[in-house]
């Protein structure tokens, strides 16, 4: 007989951050197997009943995306057939979101391509963090909660960075100025943004600096640190320009290629990364990496969404 419970299935790509969440909730995680025959067809078996249960699999943009991204998809069709109530897929960081828009010509829209297989799949409602472009959420036709990291990196900046007060908020682009201005609102400090010029995706050929950090410590923030080419090289230039030290926070910190070299070769003082993304590994490589941990925010959105409760509390600032 149904109790409309809580079932969380977690697939393969982030099982560290899946079990914190079950463990916030005080339950634990269903039992799935996700395998893969010789042919590398991924096959997956729930092991207990979802029927008229309230289902979430959680499953993040990282590592083998593709496998990861079918696994879901195979885990929310498997979930669909068997009855379950509702379908929400928790992906704390959304795959192919850089791939928002048609920005040259036959460049496909991958995000809306993804959007679309989660529905197609069975997904009823989607739980995400910080969206590359917040306009993906409209790319679904069910409803999506775009949760925010910026009220735990408030809280990492008033707790972990020394003489925080005579700090400067900086934006490594223009496209992540609203982000930056917010969070420099909300600790009440100064603003400064970067401009770069790119010769081509994944490298960038010069910087300039708007605004004034000298002897101030420079906090840079970006939703998303992949190759870690512009924090590396807005760091640089953030020196250069007389601030006393560089801290980069970052939601999603990819890191891939030689990102860790990158970081421990610059003159950064620390990189500060959500556990979106798993990267307890690369952490014993560079000492720089620290970690913000949001499964209480991804938590919270699970247990509001399953009572029926307002998630908007999570998007404010009363969530600091």
């Amino acid at each position: 007989m149904s109790s409309n419970s809580i079932r969380i299935l977690a697939g393969n790509s982030h099982p560290a951050l899946s079990k914190l969440i079950a463990k916030r909730l005080g339950t634990e995680l269903a039992n799935v197997t996700v395998t893969k025959y010789s042919n590398q067809e991924t096959a997956v078996t729930i092991g207990e009943s979802v029927r008229d249960e309230d289902v979430y699999v959680i499953q993040s943009g990282c590592g083998e995306i593709n496998d990861h991204l079918m696994e879901m998809l195979i885990m929310i069709s498997a979930c669909k057939t068997a009855s379950a109530r509702r379908i929400t897929a928790v992906l704390p960081c959304f795959p192919y979101a850089r791939q928002d828009r048609k920005d040259k010509s036959r460049a496909p829209i991958s995000a809306k391509l993804v959007a679309n297989m989660l529905s197609v799949a069975g997904a009823d409602h989607v739980i995400t963090m910080d969206l590359h472009a917040s306009q993906i959420q409209g790319f679904f036709d069910c409803p999506v909660d775009n949760l925010y990291g910026e009220p735990s990196v408030l809280r990492y900046i008033r707790e972990n960075v020394p003489d925080w007060r005579n700090a400067i908020i900086v934006s490594p682009d223009a496209g992540g100025a609203k982000r930056a201005t917010s969070i420099a609102d909300h600790l009440d400090l100064d603003f400064a943004l970067i401009h770069k010029e790119r010769k081509k995706a994944n490298e960038v050929s010069r910087m300039v600096l708007v605004g004034d950090v000298k002897d101030k410590v420079a906090i840079l923030v970006d939703d998303m640190a992949d190759t870690c080419g512009t924090l590396g090289l807005a760091a640089k230039t953030l020196m250069d320009n007389g601030a006393s030290s560089v801290y980069a926070i970052v939601i999603h910190g990819v890191l891939s290629g030689k990102a860790l070299e990158v970081i421990n070769n610059s003159v950064l003082t620390r990189v500060v990364v959500t556990n979106t993304i798993p990267h307890a590994e690369k952490k014993k490589q560079c000492p720089k990496l620290d970690t913000i941990d949001v499964s209480a925010v991804l938590a919270e959105a699970i247990r509001r969404t399953h009572n029926g409760e307002s998630v908007s509390y999570l998007f404010g600032h009363a969530a600091i």
